[in-house]
Parts: structure tokens; C-alpha cells; sequence
């Protein structure tokens, strides 16, 4: 077989032995192990390694250095020769001492026989040359260079172990200097974490004393307005028990007055029935002792009741009752003398008619005559006024003085208020006087809800409450005399709402009307004072034309009778006619509506029937030019519709007579310059008439109006 098949043989199956197939682990040094462990395990030969060594022991070994044969020279040269350490060759007894290594051949673990790599070791004899074949020499080369490679690798894995521990170590350092960074910053968080819950801590204790304190300044402030809830309550009962004292002082002195009224009067009639001042009288001694005793025995007892106002105290009522017996007996018993006295004249006047009844005989035929005549015309006058008079009926009269000696006392008793002495109570005036007034002047038609607040506000002034006028809190309780002051005002404002406001605007009279009834209807003293004030402002009213006095300037009686007087002089009758038509139109208001929000069960304050009065007393007086016509005229197309619906048949028979009977007496007192009233006057009531029907009043407030 060639040397050259051998050599790729051998290597071949050096290829495929098991030592051949040796593996390098990278993660030798994470298990602790030696990076050359791999080379120690024993090497094996394939099983052609013992033909090998048979050839190789019976080629014949050539003595000298130099082959002649060019194949053994060239395979020489070409695997290199193996020489010791001073250059020489190996002997020939090393080449005989590999061969024998080689044989003793051991079994492996496969039960192919392999050879113990480490058992072949270099001789130690002296340095000989030795000649091997070249297949020989080839292979120890081929293993020299292999452990030479495998120690290269070593050094080579060492180096870099040793590199990858100082990285390590450097990285290890690294990672702990980071680590020492990161446990520093940990523990600084810490100090931080720490320092911010017990700043945390600290804030909500602070919040928490805070609140604290927040919840016990509320619990002062509550105590505070419990104390002042109280100190106010306090006050008003004060004021209360003041205001109910002053009732009863009023009232007291009220009594006082009137007792002192009927000591007078029984004074007099006393003094009527002495016989000094009856001695003209044809009556009996007797009788006048008589009723002289009985007189003189009731003035004792009006005089023990004023006996005991003299010691500090009022009358009560059982003293006013026992005062006002007395005055009745008293009258009685001048009224009876008074009857026995006119028996007595009477008596002797029929005894001198008889004497002097001759003695006219004969001037009653001449005085006949003249006396007819005058019978005549007297009845023709008596005819043509028939049911008709001059002034209003004495009740009524008496009503009206009523009501002006009530707004009288009611002013009286503000005067501290209306005339303050120092700025405080001047303060307070005003602010009454503004909260009073100003709500009345915004009363308008725009709203139902507004209207209602109107209401409200002006009714909680009037009861004490406090209210809100421009932006302040007053109230009437803050004064003794402010809740009279207020109600003066007040109806003075809703009178002068119709003197102006409804004189432009004649619509406007129902909304300030509804209003005015509402507050008549839960506070009637303010409805007396506005009739008080209308009364006064527009006599005609009532009505009432109210007569010139002697003694009475021109100027104070056109003042009398509603005209306004003034440095330049009195005003325009067309000015004068244009108030007194609104202060009409607001009360005919007045009379037809009421609050919608009121009682159902309670009676009108002033209902229709005022109204019916009204009316009925204008016909019963003599007409006025102008002014008759045009009041006439704004109460019935105000009120006329309603009185339709409540009176029906006699409300038509009332305007028949006026067509027919009165309205001939207003066109002959109107002049020419004067008919525009009497014109609208008489169109109306031929319209009515005829479709026997009265429209409703313009800007008559409906249900829907209510609800916006």
C-alpha cells in the first residue's frame, strides 16, 4: 500500500475515533472546572492503528540521514523530521520503543483496542538519530503540533478567563458602586418619604386643628345668633308689651276725653233743669224740683267715676257703661221736662190763638191770596228738586268726618316720627317712608308673579317683618310709631298712584287697585286711611260737595274742593278734571276687585254695594257743570259692568232714571264750552241702553294673568 494512502488513513481514522471528537464547552468556568480537563482523558487508535505498526516494523529503517529515493525524501521533507533538543534525529531504538507503545494497545470502552496517548513520552536516552517512516514521523508531528495547538488554546482561554474576570471584577465593582448609589438614594427617598408624612402628619393636624377651630367659631356663631334670635325676640315682645301699653294709654285717654265729654254735657243739661233757668216755663214747682233732684244725683255719679281718673288711673269700661247711663238717663229726663215743657207752651199757644184768631180773621182775607201764590211756585220749586239736595246725607257726613278724625289721630300719633330730633330717627324715617312707597310706585300689569311679590313685601312691612329696601333691612318694629307712619304713607302713596299714575295711564288703575284691596282686606286701618286720603283729595268721592263757609278765602275753598293752589295761582280745570277722573277710576277699581290670593270666606273690605251707594247718592244731588258728567262717565265704564252683574234689573232701572230724568238737569247747568264730558256721557248710556249690555273695562286684569 502507497505511504500516501496510509497517511490519509490513519488520519482518517484518527478522524473517527473518539478521542477525535473531543468538544470545546464555553461554560467551563460557570461549572468550576480546568479549561484543559477535556485533554486528559485518555486517547484511542482505531483498530487499524495495529496494521500500521506491522508495516511499519517490517519496513527496514535506513541508516543514514540522506535517502537516495526521491519518494522517501519528498514524504520526509514533507511531514518534517522529529529531532531532540540538539538538533539530531531520533535513534532507532526510540522509533522500536514507539512501536512497542503502540502495541500495547488497550481496549477502550467501544472494545476497539486504544492507545494510552499519555503513556508515550520522549526517551530519555542520549540524543540519537532516529529515522522513522515517513507515515511515523508525520503522525508524531501531526500530535506534537495538536498539544501545541491545545496548549496555545489553553493559554489562549486562560488569558481570556483572566480578562473576563477583571471585567467581572470590574463590572462586580461597577454593580456595587451602583448599588451603593442606588441604597444611598433609597435611604434618602426614606429621609424623604419620612420628612413628607410627618410634614403630611403635621398638615393634617393643622387642618384638622383648624377645623377645630372652624367648628367652634360656627358653634359661637350659633350661640351668637341663638342670643341675638333671642335678644331680638326679646325686643319685640318689648316692644310688644310697649306698643300694647300705648293701645292702652290711647284708649285710656280716649276714655278720658270722652268721659270728660259727658261730664260737660251733663253739666248743661244739668244746668237746664235748675228753676232759675226754667222759670219762663209753665210747668209746676214739684216737677222741677223733681227733675232738678234726679239731675243733681246723676251728675254726683258721673263725678265719683271722674274722681277716680283723678288719682292716676283711666277709666274702665264699667266706669265708661255707668258715665254713659247716666248721660242717656239724663237726656231722657231733659228730653221728658222738654216734652211737659212744649205740653205747657203748647197749651198756652193754643189758649193765644184762640185770643188772637179773631184778630187775624180779617187780615187772613187780604194774606190769602199772596200766600196761595206762594204756595204755588213753592210747590212748583219743591217739584222741579224733587229728591234732589245739595250736600251729602248726614251718615255719610258723619262717615267722612270719621274717617278724617282717624287719619288726624294716626298722624298725631307719629309726630315724633315725622318731626325726628336726631339723624338716627331722620335715617329711619326715610327708609320707611322708601320701603312704603317705592313698591307701590313699580306695581304694573306686566306679571302676576310680579304683582304678588309686590304683595308680599308691602304686607310684611305692615306686620312688623323685615324687608329689603335698596339693598337695607328694615322693618316697622324698629320704631313705637313706625308701623303708623308706614300705613299713612302707604295709602297716601296708593291715592297719589291714582292721581297721577291713573290719570295718563287709565289701565293702571286695576293693577294698583287689586293691590290696595288685598292690603284693605288683611290690614283695614290702611284702608280707612286711603279713603281718608281720597276723601280729602277728591271730595266728590264721598260724594259731597262741600260748601263755602263765611269767612272762607277763595283760594282755601277751591283747596277744599280738590283744586291744587299754588304761589302761581290755581290750576287749569282741564288739569283739575283729568285727577279727579283718575282718583274715580281707582276707586271703582277698588270697589269691584279683590286680592286673588285672599280669603274666600270673608266679605269684600269695600265691595259693590259702596258702590251702589255711590251712584245713588250722585243722583240724589243737584248736578256740577263738567264735573258731574265726567265723574259719571269713569265710574260707570269702570265699575258699570260689574254693577250690571250683581244688580241686573234694578242697575238698569237706575240708568233709565239717569237718561232720562238726570241727565236733562247735568246739560242745563253745562255750558257750551263744556259738552265734550256730557257728550261721552250720554253716548255711553244710549250704547248701554240699547244692547243692554256693559263691555268690561279695558285692561281689566284676567285669570291668565295671574298664572305669567
Amino acid at each position: 500500500m502507497p505511504s500516501g494512502s496510509l497517511r490519509w488513513e490513519t488520519l482518517q481514522a484518527l478522524k473517527r475515533s473518539p478521542k477525535a471528537k473531543v468538544t470545546f464547552d464555553p461554560f467551563w468556568s460557570e461549572r468550576g472546572q480546568h479549561i484543559l480537563a477535556g485533554c486528559k482523558e485518555a486517547l484511542s487508535l482505531s483498530p487499524q492503528s495495529a496494521a500500521v505498526l506491522q508495516h511499519l516494523s517490517s519496513a527496514s529503517l535506513q541508516p543514514s540521514f540522506v535517502d537516495s529515493s526521491p519518494d522517501v525524501s519528498e514524504e520526509t521533507r514533507a511531514s518534517g523530521s522529529v529531532t531532540d533538543l540538539n538538533g539530531s534525529f531520533a535513534a532507532p531504538s526510540a522509533a522500536s520503543s514507539l512501536r512497542t507503545e503502540l502495541n500495547q494497545a488497550v481496549v477502550g470502552e467501544d472494545g476497539t483496542p486504544e492507545m494510552d496517548v499519555s503513556r508515550v513520552r520522549r526517551p530519555t536516552s542520549p540524543p540519537t538519530i532516529s529515522l522513522l517512516s515517513p507515515n511515523a514521523m508525520e503522525t508524531a508531528g501531526r500530535i506534537v503540533r495538536f498539544k501545541e495547538e491545545r496548549r496555545d488554546e489553553a493559554k489562549l482561554a486562560l488569558r481570556l478567563r483572566q480578562e473576563t474576570q477583571e471585567q467581572l471584577a470590574v463590572a462586580v465593582a461597577s454593580s456595587e458602586s451602583e448599588q451603593l448609589k442606588r441604597f444611598e438614594e433609597l435611604m434618602e427617598l426614606k429621609q424623604r418619604q419620612e420628612f413628607q408624612s410627618m410634614r403630611d402628619m403635621m398638615e393634617r393636624e393643622t387642618k384638622e386643628s383648624m377645623g377645630r377651630q372652624e367648628k367652634l367659631k360656627e358653634e359661637q356663631r350659633h350661640r351668637l345668633k341663638i342670643l341675638n334670635l333671642r335678644l331680638r325676640e326679646a325686643e319685640l315682645q318689648r316692644l310688644r308689651e310697649a306698643e300694647l301699653e300705648r293701645q292702652r294709654q290711647t284708649e285710656g285717654r280716649e276714655r278720658l276725653r270722652n268721659l270728660n265729654t259727658i261730664q260737660e254735657e251733663i253739666l248743661q243739661l244739668n244746668q237746664l233743669l235748675e228753676p232759675t233757668t226754667t222759670t219762663g216755663t209753665d210747668l209746676p214747682p214739684a216737677s222741677l224740683s223733681s227733675y232738678s233732684a234726679r239731675g243733681n244725683q246723676l251728675c254726683s255719679q258721673v263725678s265719683e267715676v271722674v274722681r277716680k281718673t283723678t288719682e292716676g288711673e283711666f277709666p274702665g269700661l264699667e266706669d265708661m257703661n255707668e258715665a254713659e247711663r247716666a248721660l242717656l238717663e239724663m237726656r231722657a229726663l231733659m228730653q221728658q221736662m222738654q216734652e211737659e215743657v212744649a205740653k205747657a207752651q203748647k197749651k198756652k199757644e193754643e189758649e193765644q190763638e184762640q185770643e188772637e184768631e179773631r184778630r187775624k180773621q180779617q187780615e187772613e182775607v187780604k194774606a190769602q191770596q199772596e200766600e196761595q201764590r206762594k204756595a204755588e211756585q213753592s210747590a212748583k220749586e219743591r217739584a222741579r228738586r224733587k229728591g234732589l239736595q245739595n250736600s251729602a246725607e248726614d251718615t255719610t257726613l258723619r262717615w267722612l268726618q270719621e274717617l278724617q278724625e282717624s287719619a288726624a289721630r294716626c298722624t298725631q300719633a307719629f309726630q315724633q316720627l315725622n318731626c325726628p330730633a336726631d339723624t338716627q330717627t331722620k335715617k329711619l324715617k326715610l327708609e320707611l317712608q322708601k320701603a312704603a312707597t317705592i313698591p307701590v310706585s313699580q306695581i304694573s300689569s306686566n306679571s302676576g308673579s310680579q304683582l304678588r311679590e309686590i304683595f308680599d313685601k308691602i304686607d310684611k312691612l305692615l306686620s312688623g317683618r323685615a324687608v329689603v329696601s335698596g339693598g337695607r333691612s328694615v322693618s316697622a318694629s324698629q320704631h313705637p310709631q313706625a308701623l303708623d307712619f308706614v300705613s299713612y304713607k302707604l295709602a297716601e302713596k296708593f291715592v297719589k298712584q291714582g292721581e297721577e299714575e291713573v290719570a295718563s295711564h287709565h289701565e293702571a288703575a286695576f293693577p294698583i287697585a287689586v293691590v290696595a284691596s288685598g292690603i284693605w282686606e288683611l290690614h283695614p286701618r290702611v284702608g280707612d286711611l286711603i279713603l281718608a286720603h281720597l276723601h280729602k283729595k277728591c271730595p266728590y268721592a264721598v260724594p259731597h260737595y262741600p260748601p263755602m263757609k263765611d269767612g272762607t278765602p277763595v283760594e282755601e275753598y277751591q283747596r277744599i274742593l280738590g283744586y291744587r293752589v299754588d304761589n302761581g295761582g290755581v290750576e287749569g280745570q282741564d288739569s283739575f278734571l283729568k285727577r279727579m277722573s283718575g282718583m274715580i277710576r281707582l276707586y271703582a277699581a277698588v270697589i269691584q276687585l279683590r286680592w286673588p290670593y285672599g280669603s274666600k270666606q270673608a266679605s269684600a273690605p269695600h265691595g259693590l254695594n259702596h258702590g251702589w251707594r255711590w251712584l245713588a247718592q250722585m243722583l240724589n244731588m243737584e248736578p256740577l257743570a263738567d264735573i258731574t258728567a265726567t265723574l259719571l262717565f269713569d265710574f260707570l265704564e269702570v265699575c258699570g259692568s260689574a254693577l250690571m252683574k250683581q244688580y241686573q234689573g234694578q242697575f238698569w232701572k237706575l240708568i233709565l232714571l239717569l237718561k232720562d230724568e238726570y241727565f236733562p238737569r247735568i246739560e242745563a247747568v253745562t255750558t257750551s264750552g263744556q259738552m265734550g264730558s256730557v257728550i261721552r256721557l250720554k253716548q255711553f248710556l244710549e250704547t248701554s241702553l240699547q244692547s243692554r249690555q256693559i263691555s268690561p273695562p279695558k285692561g281689566q286684569l284676567s285669570s291668565a294673568f295671574w298664572r305669567c
